[in-house]
């Protein structure tokens, strides 16, 4: 959990109490961040607000909420349960919940104080889809009253002639804060857990080679089980073209697809000038998840070969320096449940840095077609043979509370802080 600050005199609203958004409580109500969430659940749960209350109050993957907030001795943290006025008291902050509408724009968040809403649904992910349609959209919580949408996913455009819209902007907490302008942006993605940790991966070697040496680079997220898979097999959707997804998440690795290469060059936009591959394969566990990156650089000269230790000194220096509150560099044996409830964005795990390096033979009769004029189109009868490293690096991260829903909520704190200051 992060440290406790002082709590803002202002409510936050967050749409959604799936996993992300139940966190999202947890994450807010531990730190006592706000002085007050309003919560939209968007229907009836159980019999009345208790039953609201009790899921809350546990979870699967990290137990009680007493011992998430005070360790070993798990309080009590949930009280003054009042369903008629549809608040209870959560170590100490009061939450009003709210069961009637799913349509953002129908949620009475001016009514309640509400300036800044998380929508946590993962259904609204357009930020160019008018608030006024039937299924409604993320801007509909501007038409609620609010002047901040924080969404905890990417950006989805589906109409691919559209182009992002002026007011709409990603930013990661630690990354691209500077991208975003309270005097402009209403909609801010925080992108997602993957590209959360993948850019804290990428973005102490982009500080310290630049983008011009690296040639390419790729990624593997060998992710937990997400709620958008079935625990048994299951007949597909009409006009799905996923059937993987559809296949039981308990005794199948299955391969699926992620946005975190697009979104990335989103956050840090020097990744757009490389060829970058994201590919992902689901696994068998709750949460805690891993990326394997893979660079090729391109060195100076061969008496100047990239090493390992150079790898994990960037990282080493990074963890302790500019990047100390979300980057962790360890030389520990870990395994995922190790990062259940870790709170970096990544976790390095340098002895698992891998280095080669080789010369890779280029044909100059072949690049000199591609390169008419020039120093190449000199002698094309020769070879060049060009010094490249290919470095692997395995980063964890749990990307449920420990790392993504912390993330974001230092994204919504910070934000908050930004309207009260207007």
């Amino acid at each position: 959990m992060r440290e406790q600050q002082e709590t803002l005199p202002t409510k936050v609203g967050i749409n959604g109490v799936g996993r992300i958004g139940k966190l999202n409580i947890w994450h807010h109500v531990a730190r006592r961040s706000f002085e007050g969430l309003v919560v939209n659940t968007g229907r009836e749960a159980g019999k009345g607000l208790q039953d609201i209350a009790d899921y809350l109050s546990r979870d699967s993957n990290y137990g009680p909420l007493g011992r998430y907030i005070h360790g070993f001795r798990g309080e009590r943290v949930i009280d003054e349960v009042n369903e008629a006025a549809g608040t209870m008291r959560i170590n100490g902050v009061t939450v009003e919940i709210l069961r009637e509408e799913r349509n953002p724009a129908k949620i009475p968040w001016g009514e309640k104080g509400v300036s800044l809403v998380a929508d946590c649904t993962g259904v609204f992910r357009d930020p160019t889809v008018p608030a006024d349609i039937p299924k409604g959209s993320l801007r509909g919580h501007l038409e609620g009253g609010v002047s901040k949408v924080i969404l905890s996913a990417p950006f989805k455009i589906k109409d691919k002639t559209k182009d992002m819209p002026d007011d709409a902007v990603t930013s990661v907490q630690g990354i691209n804060e500077g991208a975003y302008d309270p005097q402009r942006h209403r909609i801010i993605s925080v992108a997602s857990c993957t590209t959360t940790c993948l850019a804290f991966m990428v973005k102490p070697l982009l500080d310290h080679f630049g983008s011009g040496p690296i040639l390419g680079a790729s990624m593997v997220t060998v992710h937990a089980t997400t709620g958008s898979q079935e625990v048994l097999d299951r007949l597909p959707d009409a006009g799905s073209d996923d059937l993987r997804k559809n296949r039981g998440i308990f005794n199948n690795i299955i391969l699926t697809t992620t946005g975190a290469a697009g979104a990335l060059g989103l956050v840090i936009p020097e990744m757009k000038e490389i060829g970058f591959i994201a590919e992902s394969v689901r696994i068998p566990t709750s949460t805690g998840s891993l990326i394997i990156l893979m660079l090729n650089i391109q060195n100076l000269t061969p008496q100047e070969a990239i090493t390992r230790e150079e790898i994990n000194h960037i990282y080493q220096k990074a963890a302790e320096g500019s990047f100390s509150k979300y980057l962790s560099f360890t030389e520990t044996q870990n395994v995922s449940s190790d990062m259940i409830g870790e709170t970096s964005a990544a976790v390095i795990e340098g002895r698992e840095t891998r280095v080669q390096t080789g010369l890779v033979k280029v044909a100059l009769s072949d690049t000199c077609r591609l390169v008419p004029e020039g120093p190449l189109g000199g002698d094309a009868s020769s070879t060049l043979h060009v010094p490249i490293t290919q470095v692997v690096v395995y980063g964890w991260y749990d990307n449920e509370l420990g790392s993504f829903t912390n993330m974001m909520g230092e994204r919504t704190i910070a934000i908050a802080k930004s309207l009260l200051e207007r």
